[in-house]
């Protein structure tokens, strides 16, 4: 078989190029992204064909609904093929509730409800621990133009819509996530799609059962998913019959 060539490697995927223009292929690790409770975590085995599995649930109801994503089909166990396209140098975060960094910068106790969904821009740059960045910044120095910001809007907001309902529906409150965009080019004109992975790597959740939440009544302390790839996959109907394991999620700061 011809040896693939690898465009690129992170902490938790591999992209080689696809078998077709335009394509690449999305390889899922079992290595773990450093936090700031584990800077050096151990590999999970599993973790990858779990998280396969379950960015593919979510990229394909996106897809379902209207909202553009560069996934195309899973390949097999670990790998995906996807849409190539131009990533955006920017995280962007969707926050439903208190937690984390937005708990400790305003002093808002964590679990609390925020008045509306909140989202933020981090500039993703390893060696600045991607600081958070307002609009001004992503416009003044030309990571995306103010239509890229609306349009990023929009999209973050759908998936979270998506994301909370599906999130809701298996007893799982969806605290936060993580989201990364990319451009495609359809013809003459550009658009924004959701790219990366959308996976418990980049969501903080909360397991509304154990934390004994009543309708219309939040749990005072939240708790989070234990066996957070295993249990979220098994609710969800996409639990692989030859993977288990016990693993913590990455959590947004």
């Amino acid at each position: 078989m011809a040896r693939r060539k690898k465009v690129y490697e992170g902490k938790a995927k591999i992209l080689y190029e696809g078998p077709e223009p335009g394509t690449l292929i999305q390889y899922f690790k079992d290595d773990s992204a450093p936090t700031a409770e584990e800077p050096t975590p151990a590999a999970v085995d599993g973790k990858g064909v779990l998280n396969n599995r379950l960015s593919e649930f979510f990229m394909s109801g996106l897809n379902a609904i209207g909202v553009p994503t560069h996934f195309i089909r899973r390949v097999n166990m670990r790998e995906q093929m996807v849409r190539m396209a131009e990533i955006l140098p920017l995280e962007v975060v969707v926050r439903n509730f208190a937690a984390g960094e937005l708990s400790t910068r305003l002093g808002i106790p964590e679990g609390m409800a925020l008045p509306r969904p909140i989202v933020e821009y981090y500039y993703k740059d390893e060696r600045l621990n991607s600081p958070m960045v307002a609009e001004e910044h992503i416009v003044a120095f030309g990571w995306a133009n103010q239509q890229d910001l609306d349009d990023m809007v929009a999209l973050a907001l759908r998936v979270n819509d998506f994301m909370s309902g599906v999130m809701l529906g298996v007893g799982i409150r969806l605290a936060d996530f993580r989201l990364e965009m990319g451009r495609v080019w359809e013809g003459e004109f550009m658009r924004l799609i959701v790219a990366d992975e959308i996976t418990p790597d980049s969501c903080r959740l909360w397991d509304l059962r154990a934390a004994g939440e009543r309708e219309g009544q939040p749990a005072v302390d939240p708790a989070p998913l234990p066996d957070v790839y295993t249990e979220l996959a098994r609710r969800l109907g996409v639990l692989p019959s030859n993977v288990t394991h016990t693993t913590k999620p990455t959590l947004i700061n």
